[in-house]
């Protein structure tokens, strides 16, 4: 494989590093929040568009799945052609889907620009590996720290920004509100962000990109529908164990490719390969915290739990927690300078698991709630800011965009699986409140269990990573071996 430099974008002494960041921050920003504010009107939409609730949950469904694809592709293709280049083509597709579904309410077409906008899902860790391609080994942690904890701040703003904006207009403006950010972020990444000094060049793998697509589609459709088509169907058993069979011939066509689209070698090394196992459970437990945490408190007190809470305060128990991941973000860069990222990433998972325990005992208050939310972002915040700092210490430097794109999947990935989990033990133990259906207290205490569960298992995983030279720590990626 053949590295090119480009002479004039070597990283420079100093570096407008606010004005990247800010820029490329905002990119990474907008596509988690485009992908959680539908998640609190959604239960209003087959009323507002006159669909069925199957038919309206692809809404959801088709960003996923299209996102799990874009992730890796894009990483890969962004080594090979141009990390900026291809975040710019993220977040325009971003603006293209969020301006499709802002001007219609045709069903097919929401769908359609829903699944346009999944393409963005690159643009985070297309960001993480630009910045740290471009920022001298000095700066470059804080500012992929706060890259890579966008994540879970947008999550955490979508929800309480969409419940506040469905109670004054109509759904339509939460996507034009996205576009119009994503406007600017393209803007500012267009002028203001040079192109990475590192490309492979190559061909695409497009034998290996049929086969990641077939591989994802397989696993993430039942795991997305498989509550509705019943988990012992046999639609959903044989798409999992076609899942299984795609992923044997993924993985054999991947070590007989000479340019594969996912680099087995760097992807089983060690540090690399426990970071995303780690990154899984990780990921299953933020997104727990946003199916579980708005709902539980806006049922009513008559159901044992819940405080009878508008949308908008739902959403609003989030944001600390949201806040807490971008203050951190930067902390966690000094801190992992001195103990290592990996074990930043163990500390972020007990701190997970406290706040799950704290989740699971204190249902008394709204405060109680907000206080292990909080905590929960906090945990979540210091490890996704963690993750990058590890990857890149021990990927070499013209796979960073792939290496960073192959995590965000396995993040992602965990996600799919505590929708699935987290919606198959909530729809498990339900009561009856006059015409509605709601969760047992029960059955919130074993989601969150289930959480605490998934932190402990992170924190195991992540203490057995071997922490990274000094030299390397957090910014500077190993050279690729000749």
């Amino acid at each position: 494989m053949t590295t090119t430099t480009d002479s004039s974008t070597t990283p420079v002494q100093n570096p407008p590093t606010g004005r990247w960041l800010l820029f490329v921050g905002l990119g990474a920003l907008v596509v988690p929040l485009s992908q959680t504010i539908l998640v609190p009107v959604l239960a209003t939409l087959p009323t507002t568009l006159d669909q069925s609730v199957d038919t309206v949950q692809w809404l959801l469904t088709s960003t996923l799945l299209v996102a799990a694809v874009a992730v890796p592709v894009m990483g890969r293709l962004g080594d090979m052609f141009g990390k900026r280049r291809l975040l710019l083509v993220a977040v325009a597709a971003l603006v293209v889907g969020c301006v499709l579904t802002a001007m219609t309410s045709n069903i097919v077409l929401l769908i359609i620009g829903r699944a346009i906008q999944g393409v963005s899902a690159g643009a985070i860790p297309l960001g993480i590996s630009l910045l740290s391609s471009l920022l001298p080994r000095e700066r470059a942690g804080s500012a992929i720290a706060t890259v890579s904890a966008m994540l879970g701040v947008g999550g955490a703003l979508g929800v309480p920004l969409a419940g506040y904006v469905s109670q004054e207009y109509d759904f339509h403006a939460l996507f034009w509100l996205s576009a119009a950010i994503g406007v600017i972020a393209f803007a500012g990444i267009a002028l203001g962000v040079p192109e990475s000094p590192t490309r492979s060049g190559g061909r695409v793998d497009v034998r290996g990109a049929a086969l990641l697509t077939a591989t994802l589609l397989a696993l993430l459709l039942p795991l997305s529908q498989g509550s509705r088509w019943g988990w012992s169907s046999p639609l959903v058993i044989g798409l999992l164990i076609a899942s299984a069979v795609l992923l044997g011939l993924f993985l054999t066509s991947q070590r007989r490719t000479t340019e594969p689209l996912v680099d087995l070698a760097t992807q089983t090394r060690r540090p690399i390969l426990l970071t995303n196992i780690a990154s899984m459970f990780f990921g299953f437990a933020l997104f727990a915290s946003l199916i579980g945490t708005a709902s539980f408190v806006q049922s009513p007190p008559e159901a044992g739990y819940g405080f009878g809470s508008s949308m908008l305060v739902g959403g609003l128990t989030l944001l600390p927690g949201g806040l807490m991941m971008l203050f951190l973000a930067p902390l966690t860069a000094v801190l992992a300078r001195r103990i290592g990222a990996s074990r930043v990433l163990a500390l972020g998972a007990i701190i997970l698991a406290a706040g799950w325990g704290m989740r699971i005992v204190a249902v008394g208050s709204l405060t109680e709630v907000i206080i292990g939310a909080t905590i929960v972002g906090a945990g979540s915040g210091i490890g996704y800011a963690a993750m990058p700092a590890i990857i890149n210490a021990h990927a070499p430097r013209d796979e960073l965009a792939s290496a960073n794109g192959v995590n965000a999947l396995l993040r992602s990935l965990g996600s799919s699986l505590a929708s699935a989990i987290g919606g198959a033990v909530l729809a498990g133990q339900t009561l009856n409140l006059g015409p509605a259906v709601l969760p047992t207290l029960g059955a919130y205490q074993v989601l969150f269990a289930l959480c605490a569960g998934a932190s402990v298992i992170a924190a195991v995983v992540a203490f057995t990573i071997p922490r990274e030279p000094a030299e390397v720590t957090l910014t500077t990626a190993q050279p690729t071996s000749p």
